[in-house]
């Protein structure tokens, strides 16, 4: 593996695999939000703590691809996974008339704490952030308000009360949390009567169609899988693999078409807690022996939560869509031409950024 974008569409389908299991019918969340709040926690962490983060965000596997050496603070195996990160983020927040995408990170520590230089240094550099002092300890309720109004003001507006009731308390010491906005117009608005020139690409060992329907600019694309039968979508999720996401939607297999295309309109929002999750999948140690003394110097941090929560908005003229991770952590011990393309039953779609090959959001709609 080379990229971060393929260890992230690895990521975000292990993901996939998890939540299937415990959500029957609509799944949505942002990859990329969660892959670089878990990143500003790498930044920090040692041993097997930082090792079990990298394999199961699948790090482990990104490859050198650049001369320019890791920054002397934590050059082990992920450094230059911090600056393909930098590297990404940077591309994300490049403003354009085209759309609205904005990816933000934010660290809201307790201010009695004392984080190294280093880290706030290269937290600053990679993740184009900080770390907010707030009293965790006197105030966690208007701790946990501040915190909710940064995620609300970041996304729109559309992700409120990330952090429910009492989910931040004393004992709390340092909170991440990663919002990410998008909102875009279809590069052809369309009518649902309407044909339109797209992409698609049938996929015969599955029996499913794969679409790609462009925003303005074409720098983002929504994809849509299909399955050909009303209740093929189990069928489709089951042969799934990220190798066949990336084969299947890569440009290469894609070609222009005339598509009769009917997608709905739909509005989906999901809240996920990930700690079981990432533990059951092999990210242990964070969680409760962990070892995060390059933010601080010391071993007594250890992150307690770990929640997500994504928002999506379909429409003729296109897609709003948002999501938010946030990371509490806790001092230790405390088709063929003119195909039909009517998405009247359940399907997969991701938003992807086409230049980095980025899936920043991905779903199943399986119920309005």
């Amino acid at each position: 593996m080379k990229s971060l974008s393929e260890a992230n569409t690895q990521f975000l389908f292990d993901l996939f695999q998890q939540f299937r299991k415990s959500k029957e019918n609509n799944i949505f969340y942002s990859p990329i939000s969660i892959t670089s709040a878990l990143g500003m926690v790498l930044l920090g962490a040692k041993g097997n703590t930082a090792q079990q983060i990298n394999k199961v965000l699948h790090f482990d596997q990104v490859t050198e691809n650049t001369t320019e050496k890791a920054a002397t603070y934590q050059v082990d195996k992920s450094g230059n996974v911090h600056q393909q990160f930098q590297k990404l983020l940077t591309e994300l927040n490049k403003s354009t008339d085209a759309y609205e995408l904005k990816i933000a990170n934010k660290l809201f520590g307790e201010k009695t704490y004392q984080f190294l230089k280093e880290y706030l240094d290269a937290i600053k550099k990679y993740y184009q952030t900080s770390v907010e002092s707030v009293d965790f300890v006197k105030a966690p309720e208007e701790s946990r308000k501040k915190i909710n109004a940064w995620v609300e003001s970041q996304t729109n507006e559309k992700i409120k009360n990330l952090f429910p009731y009492k989910s931040i308390d004393r004992d709390t010491t340092l909170v991440l949390v990663n919002a990410i906005y998008f909102k875009g117009q279809w590069e052809k608005k369309f009518n649902k009567e309407d044909t339109k020139e797209e992409k698609f690409w049938p996929n015969k060992d599955v029996q499913a169609k794969v679409l790609e329907i462009p925003y303005k600019a074409k720098d983002l694309s929504m994809i849509v899988l299909l399955p050909d039968e009303i209740d093929g979508l189990q069928k489709l999720e089951e042969k799934l693999t990220a190798e066949k996401l990336m084969k299947w939607t890569s440009l290469q297999n894609m070609r222009e078409a005339r598509v009769n295309l009917q997608l709905p309109r739909f509005k989906v929002e999901e809240a996920y807690d990930l700690k079981d999750t990432l533990r059951a999948m092999g990210m242990v140690d964070v969680f409760s022996d962990a070892d995060l003394s390059g933010m601080t110097g010391s071993r007594d941090l250890v992150v307690s939560k770990a929640l997500h929560k994504a928002f999506v908005e379909v429409t003729e003229e296109g897609a709003e869509a948002t999501a938010a991770t946030g990371v509490v952590t806790e001092l230790q011990s405390a088709p063929s031409t003119n195909e039909e393309f009517h998405c009247n039953h359940p399907f997969l779609f991701f938003i992807r950024q086409n230049k980095t090959n980025s899936i920043l959001f991905f779903g199943r709609f399986s119920s309005p």
